[in-house]
């Protein structure tokens, strides 16, 4: 049903639309922040909008999404920002954007343009081939931090695995017998991971929940967690869940092939990270999937 959005959100909206705010109606879907489709001036927008928590997260989501539309081309869509502001004081945040009208078609042809497109935006690398993002952002409701590495190894390590297992073990999610093998993983990071690959910009949380098919039969990316690292992680979150179809990595492979080993080891370790901010984000449902994966990876 269709809503009115408070009176102070729709003062702070008003500069940056075609007219008044007319009525705002709640899409389903997101885990973080409540969205949905704003009407105004005749024109549809996307908004999101929350208190601290959520809206914190709001100006980094907005840097990805433009460093993806930037690097996306023709194939993949990405929306645009409009306008973002996060919390003051009191006063909610918004992330203002393009509304894609969703399409629902997801044919063969649709996943290998998606995998190709992806390939494509992956050919966009950092300027100087460091790994990193011009800002720190959140990965979900959980900080990521993005500071720049001439090393991928250093990176994932020091940016990404260990900040999540610190959080857990002061949140009392991380088990003691784990240690041994997460020691032995990090130890061995330098030997399972490329120390320079290719810097591409990445979606950085790209599951089935993050793409939805647009209206013109393209891939539509949403609500990245967006830096510039190997890019095999983007692949390797996208098989943990589930949602992707065979046609979308064969047309990926045979647009950018990938070296030996990420199959055999590098996507688990790569998924380790994901996994453990799971752990952190959703409690012990994820604890089995962290041990094993954690083992396997670390021999």
């Amino acid at each position: 049903m269709p809503r009115s959005l408070p009176d102070g959100l729709a003062e702070r909206l008003r500069p940056h639309l075609p007219g008044p705010p007319e009525h705002f109606e709640p899409v389903g879907g997101g885990c973080i922040a409540g969205g949905g489709r704003l009407r105004a001036g005749g024109q549809s927008f996307f908004l999101k909008r929350g208190a601290a928590e959520v809206a914190r997260t709001f100006p980094g989501e907005a840097a990805g999404l433009a460093a993806l539309r930037e690097a996306a081309g023709d194939a993949i869509r990405v929306p645009e920002v409009h306008a973002v502001e996060g919390p003051e004081a009191s006063a909610p945040g918004f992330l203002l954007m393009e509304w894609i009208p969703p399409g629902g078609r997801t044919d063969r042809a649709f996943w290998e343009r998606f995998g190709e497109g992806l390939a494509a935006l992956h050919r966009h690398t950092s300027e100087d081939g460091r790994f990193g993002f011009e800002r720190d952002n959140f990965i979900g409701r959980l900080p990521q931090a993005n500071g720049w590495e001439a090393s991928w190894p250093v990176f994932f390590r020091e940016k990404r695995l260990t900040p999540q297992v610190e959080r857990a073990r002061k949140n009392g999610r991380w088990r003691s017998d784990w240690d041994a093998p997460l020691d032995a993983l990090i130890g061995q990071l330098p030997e399972f991971l490329p120390k320079k690959p290719p810097a591409s910009v990445l979606h950085g949380d790209l599951w089935g929940g993050n793409f939805l098919a647009g209206d013109d039969g393209r891939a539509v990316l949403i609500d990245p967690a967006a830096y510039y690292g190997h890019r095999e992680a983007d692949l390797a979150m996208s098989e943990l869940f589930g949602g992707f179809r065979a046609p979308f990595y064969e047309a990926y492979r045979a647009a950018w092939p990938l070296a030996g080993g990420y199959d055999e080891q590098r996507r688990d370790v790569y998924n380790l990270y994901h996994l453990v901010n799971h752990l952190n984000h959703f409690g012990g449902g994820y604890a089995s999937q962290v041990e094993r994966t954690l083992r396997r990876v670390a021999g």
